[in-house]
């Protein structure tokens, strides 16, 4: 069998550094090379996969094999849209598809995988924080001029039911509790807006869990079941580890007020993934590759709000404040980290993902 290798050689900076997965493919449909970003998608090396049949391990819901004849008969790119593309270990994602034959020999065709999901998500991601932050300087000055005049009709109220009827009493109580009850609210409110920045150290990811799914059992949590599927091999993240238990207890909240009935489950998993990668503010790349998931067997979100679900005062229950997920946003953001949400009925997954803390913190 003829040794499959290039006819000609491909810049290897350019190659390397091309953002988005990227294969060779040849005039057999074998694949001649693929670029590090293509080896993260794919979940395997560029030695496990040159010369192997390139749709043996990727499936893309499209007439490739068409799109390619015509990329070569007429010499020139073909780009397909909103496509599901499947690597055979995870459900499809949307992606956007390039089709181009090598400008020097078009037997050989350069495909390029632009994953939707990514992109949307950070997108919104980028809008959630911009849109928290307008929300804590208006929570801020909400719950501040709000709570004193509350002070004050609550403190006339109890005036007047001091001599007051039964009848009247019964709606002075109601002002009373009512006003109780607001202050009780804008008092979340400003917890939302008073976050202090986070104090980062070298955190076990583990441990932070283990206190949030302890509170969560002797209160909220206690009508049901947590499930533990932990990677002990995980390193520490850098994080502030009483704003990460924030974090993992709002979350889990949120599962077991999904959850309603006795005996439903939810699963803590922690796992190592080098796929999702950012870039940090300061410009350089930034890995995520620590993930925490936050699994529950509910109902799952209501679609007119799942893709909202981190905004602002955006809740799916009755009563709900909207704040707690734009809270988790907030904190996960001022850590470089992120989060996001897949949901259908019968399970809901609320992903984290953080960085590894420095090795000379690590090791201190």
């Amino acid at each position: 069998m003829t040794p499959y290798r290039l006819p000609y050689p491909v810049p290897g900076v350019i190659w390397a550094s091309l953002p988005i997965p990227a294969l060779l493919i040849g005039p057999d449909m074998r694949v001649f090379e693929v670029n590090p970003a293509g080896e993260i998608f794919l979940n395997v090396s560029s030695k496990s996969l040159m010369g192997q049949p390139a749709f043996d391990r990727l499936a893309i819901d499209a007439p490739i094999e068409e799109a390619f004849a015509r990329a070569r008969a007429n010499q020139s790119p073909i780009f397909i849209n909103d496509v599901d593309v499947s690597t055979g270990e995870r459900a499809p994602i949307q992606c956007n598809i390039q089709i181009a034959p090598m400008h020097d020999n078009s037997d050989y065709i350069m495909l390029l995988i632009a994953p939707r999901d990514i992109a949307d998500r950070l997108g919104r991601s980028m809008s959630v924080k911009s849109a928290a932050k307008s929300a804590i300087g208006m929570a801020e000055m909400l719950a501040h001029e709000i709570k004193n005049p509350l002070a004050g009709i609550s403190g006339a109220a109890q005036l007047i039911s001091m001599n007051a009827n039964a009848e009247d009493r019964e709606l002075t109580d109601l002002i009373v509790e009512e006003t109780r009850r607001i202050v009780k609210l804008l008092d979340q409110v400003e917890q939302f807006g008073n976050l202090r920045k986070p104090d980062r150290r070298a955190v076990n990811i583990h441990d932070a869990l283990d206190r949030a799914r302890k509170s969560a059992l002797v209160g909220f949590a206690a009508h049901m079941t947590i499930v533990e599927d932990y990677d002990p091999s995980l390193p520490p993240t850098f994080a502030d580890p009483d704003q990460l238990m924030q974090v993992f207890l709002n979350l889990i909240k949120n599962a077991a007020e999904a959850c309603r009935t006795t005996g439903s489950t939810i699963r803590l998993r922690t796992y190592y993934d080098l796929s999702l990668r950012l870039r940090r503010k300061n410009g350089g790349p930034s890995v995520l590759p620590l993930n925490i998931e936050i699994i529950d067997d509910g109902p799952g979100l209501p679609p007119e709000i799942a893709t909202d679900i981190f905004e602002p005062f955006v809740s799916g229950r009755e009563n709900g404040t909207g704040l707690g997920l734009a809270l988790v946003s907030k904190i996960i953001s001022d850590h470089e980290g992120w989060v996001q949400v897949d949901s259908v009925p019968g399970r809901t997954v609320f992903r984290v993902s953080l960085p590894v803390a420095p090795k000379k913190m690590e090791a201190d």
